[in-house]
């Protein structure tokens, strides 16, 4: 047979295409730092995540910019010890209530910083440095914290004498993504916003990305400007259409606003409403696709959504 050139560059290919149960058990270990994609409603990893609250991973610590339902998910499992983040809530639909709720009682270790320090904490892991300098911290309590917790420094600029401020690099044990399509050499493509998700796959020891699609090897070969991410960053690819339901994927649908605003109604009452949710909607199926058929019997709530999407481009 025939040895064509994708599996001579790259013969463990095949190996990356895995279902979600396979990735998370290969990549995601009790105590990793835990990187999280997606923002505030848009191309959340929300398969992903479900399948490590499955698999009751915990002693996790959270990072990432804006960190939304994907983070309040894995705080009603229990799951997590620590955040890193420059916010967490879900736009109109209002704060994490379970993560608020954690904070609050000190089950949990809060680290803030702004978006874009944090978004540079990133990129100085993604380029190999220990630090990046910043000025978006400057004159906030959120800096002075960090300087007691020798987390940032504040240095003169060496040309101007201005101050700078120095973040420390952030490099997670794996980190969670959804996206468009991969081919199955790992190559990822993200149609619309990408936010910190680049710097921080790049930043990552491991990467599991959630497509909507794998495409075969060489898929992207005619248009190699389509790539957001290199196959060379990605260690498992993961098919799951629909994978960040409820949350939107700009092109193939909307954001789910019932249930959404549902979960937050629970999860605004107490405690005892997301682990009720997490019980329902993860424990009870063997995957994400026997939660999305158990949810949405028949798909209509799916199928306007993309019609939804459709209209808006």
């Amino acid at each position: 047979m025939a040895v064509g050139v994708h599996q001579l560059l790259n013969p463990m290919r095949q190996a990356r295409v895995m279902t979600a149960a396979e990735a998370v058990q290969a990549f995601v270990e009790p105590g990793a730092v835990l990187g999280l994609g997606g923002q505030n409603i848009n191309r959340c990893p929300m398969a992903l995540v479900h399948e490590v609250v499955r698999q009751d991973i915990g002693e996790l610590t959270v990072v990432g910019c804006n960190l939304s339902l994907p983070l309040d998910h894995l705080v009603a499992a229990g799951l997590v010890v620590r955040t890193e983040q420059g916010s967490g809530n879900l736009e109109k639909f209002g704060t994490l209530f379970s993560w608020r709720r954690a904070v609050e009682a000190n089950r949990i270790a809060v680290r803030d910083y702004s978006h874009l320090s944090m978004a540079s904490r990133f990129l100085a892991g993604a380029m190999g440095l220990p630090f990046m300098p910043v000025r978006s911290l400057l004159g906030s309590s959120v800096l002075e914290r960090l300087v007691a917790e020798d987390e940032a420094v504040v240095i003169a600029d060496h040309w101007s004498g201005e101050p700078v401020v120095l973040v420390r690099a952030c490099t997670p044990d794996v980190s969670l993504i959804h996206a468009n399509a991969a081919d199955t050499d790992g190559n990822v493509v993200i149609d619309g916003v990408t936010s910190h998700e680049v710097d921080m796959v790049r930043a990552s020891r491991h990467v599991i990305v959630s497509v909507e699609q794998v495409l075969p090897a060489g898929a992207f070969d005619d248009q190699p400007e389509r790539v957001t991410i290199s196959g060379a960053y990605i260690s498992a690819v993961v098919e799951q259409p629909w994978g960040a339901w409820p949350t939107s994927v700009y092109r193939k649908y909307d954001y789910y606003e019932s249930e959404i605003d549902g979960y937050q109604r629970r999860a605004k009452a107490g405690d005892e409403g997301p682990r009720a949710f997490l019980a329902e909607n993860v424990a009870a199926h063997a995957d994400f696709d026997a939660y999305l058929a158990a949810t949405d019997p028949g798909g209509s709530a799916r199928t306007a959504m993309a019609e939804q999407m459709r209209s808006l481009l």
